[in-house]
């Protein structure tokens, strides 16, 4: 572990493993990123695998960053349930590979400095209250709408993990379960399956028949960002899928302000590049269905932190573990 003198800048190493890509970069105790790392998600078979990129990316981020300081300690934000106090991630649908896989003891064997690892999700909330949109906020609930719907809760300052690490999996909230469409967690009917990027492609292949002047007729390969620039342009498809969208989510919505009262809901992930087609039918249907005065006093706000949202909280609650 590389020795601190008091004229040095801590520094932590902080990696997202998303679903599409893993980021990485070194952030020191304001906030600053150096060094950005940005790499397409390998299709891992092994946990070592993963480990070994990470790594990689690590020594990387320090050997760039030895004139702005030391790197100190590492923290991994994974889509997964996470035991926080042993390292390990215990699911993870996505990355199969990592379920049970001691990961924050594997890190630190490698890199010889203490390591954590966190929810992605959870990341990303504690990153929006430290350096984006709900800065200065004590309680917040924050959306992570990307290829599925991740979610964290922070209760008065405090992030909360639940009785046994699984809090915040708001993208599996039942919205619709007598809808047929069945989620990833083999349940019908979650948010996910109405709110992802993933489920925006879904709903629009499913309604093209009936929209035959569509300009996404012509799009062989279609994605949830294809969608969205067609909405720019007026075509009626896009627009009313983002419509569809933005009232399965604005459901959710008044469920998480009805049981949590937050001060401030968050909606951050790629999709919500797409806000100016979604916001306004998704607070539409909060402010109908929730608790007239909570519905009424909640902020809702895009994210501010971009795809740097779980690389930022990483680094936070690193900081925050070694104080």
């Amino acid at each position: 572990m590389a020795h601190l003198n008091s004229q040095e800048t801590k520094l932590v190493f902080a990696a997202d493993l998303g679903g599409t890509h893993l980021r990485a970069a070194a952030i020191d105790e304001k906030g600053c990123v150096y060094h950005r790392l940005k790499k397409p998600t390998p299709r891992w078979s092994e946990a070592n695998d993963i480990v070994r990129a990470l790594v990689e990316m690590a020594r990387e981020c320090e050997n760039q960053t030895r004139e702005r300081g030391v790197v100190v300690t590492s923290c991994i934000a994974v889509p997964g349930t996470i035991d926080v106090e042993e390292g390990v991630v215990e699911t993870a649908p996505n990355i199969p590979c990592l379920a049970s896989f001691r990961l924050a003891d594997a890190l630190q064997n490698e890199l010889h400095r203490p390591a954590l690892i966190e929810n992605d999700a959870n990341a990303a909330a504690v990153g929006e209250m430290w350096q984006g949109a709900a800065r200065g906020v004590g309680t917040i609930t924050c959306l992570t709408l990307g290829t599925g719907v991740g979610g964290g809760i922070i209760l008065n300052g405090k992030l909360w993990r639940g009785a046994d690490g699984s809090a915040g999996e708001i993208g599996h909230m039942a919205i619709d379960p007598f809808g047929g469409v069945v989620c990833g967690c083999g349940a019908e009917g979650c948010l996910e399956v109405y709110a992802s990027a993933t489920a925006i492609v879904r709903m629009t292949i499913d309604a093209l028949p009936d929209y035959p002047l569509s300009t996404l007729h012509k799009n062989e390969d279609l994605t949830a960002e294809k969608v969205y620039h067609a909405g720019q342009t007026g075509d009626e498809l896009a627009l009313e899928i983002f419509r569809r969208m933005g009232t399965y989510l604005g459901i959710g919505l008044a469920n998480l302000v009805n049981v949590l009262n937050p001060e401030m809901i968050v909606i951050a992930g790629g999709v919500a590049n797409a806000w100016d087609l979604f916001a306004k039918h998704a607070i539409q249907q909060m402010r109908e269905r929730a608790f007239p005065l909570p519905a009424a006093n909640v902020q809702v706000k895009r994210g501010e932190c971009g795809d740097n949202a779980g690389l930022l909280g990483a680094a936070s609650l690193a900081f925050s573990s070694s104080d």
